[in-house]
């Protein structure tokens, strides 16, 4: 059986879960914890992944990378190669198909932290960052861990969103469930289902794991 789109999934998810922790905290601190004009409208467009069939998103990606947009002319000029069909598309797929699981759970785990824990730790000296990282974030810890997990789960069995601005190039963009689809359209029924089962026990056992590191959070 060839390795090659389960290291390849694996890579994309392990990315795409880096970028996704990354914002969606960030964005998840500044929805809970600040009140700005258009917060329910950024709430709505940043969940629209969630929402959207997706082709739909695959497609929307495709206009906003593909060559002629401005990000994917400058991502030429940068690397000398266009970014639509290559294995960082996938990773922009899987980023932005999985950023909202990340996102709601860690705006919901940040709203639930009680707001006098962050007055207390202001009487005590502790502002913006440090307040953040010291404080909110560890008490929400058990909630921004299971964001995460969602993340990486939604990332390593992202599919269509994938396929529609990474393609299907064998040794080069095909990830695990891209490799399912392609057996079972050639009728190796064996394979897909090896190919499936390999894909299901690595997410079982990532989800073990992070469960058992939620639970070292509380």
């Amino acid at each position: 059986m060839d390795w090659f789109p389960l290291l390849l999934s694996l890579r994309v998810a392990a990315l795409a879960t880096l970028i996704t922790t990354i914002v969606g905290v960030a964005g998840g601190y500044a929805l809970a914890r600040v009140r700005f004009p258009g917060r329910g409208l950024v709430e709505a467009v940043a969940s629209l992944p969630i929402v959207l069939p997706p082709t739909v998103l695959g497609y929307y990606l495709l206009v906003a990378i593909g060559r002629n947009s401005p990000i994917g002319r400058a991502w030429e000029a940068v690397f000398g190669q266009q970014l639509v069909f290559t294995w960082q598309a996938a990773v922009v797929a899987a980023s932005v198909a999985s950023l909202p699981y990340c996102l709601r759970t860690a705006t919901a785990a940040i709203g639930a932290v009680d707001v006098g824990y962050e007055e207390a730790a202001r009487v005590a000296g502790l502002h913006g960052g440090r307040l953040a990282f010291t404080v909110v974030l560890p008490l929400a810890g058990r909630g921004i861990v299971a964001g995460i997990s969602l993340a990486f789960a939604r990332a390593l069995g992202d599919f269509g969103t994938t396929i529609m601005v990474a393609g299907n190039i064998p040794g080069r963009t095909q990830t695990m469930p891209i490799a399912v689809y392609d057996r079972v359209q050639a009728f190796d029924y064996a394979t897909a289902g090896a190919l499936s089962a390999v894909l299901a026990g690595v997410a079982i056992a990532v989800l073990l794991l992070v469960r058992r590191l939620e639970r070292s959070a509380l």
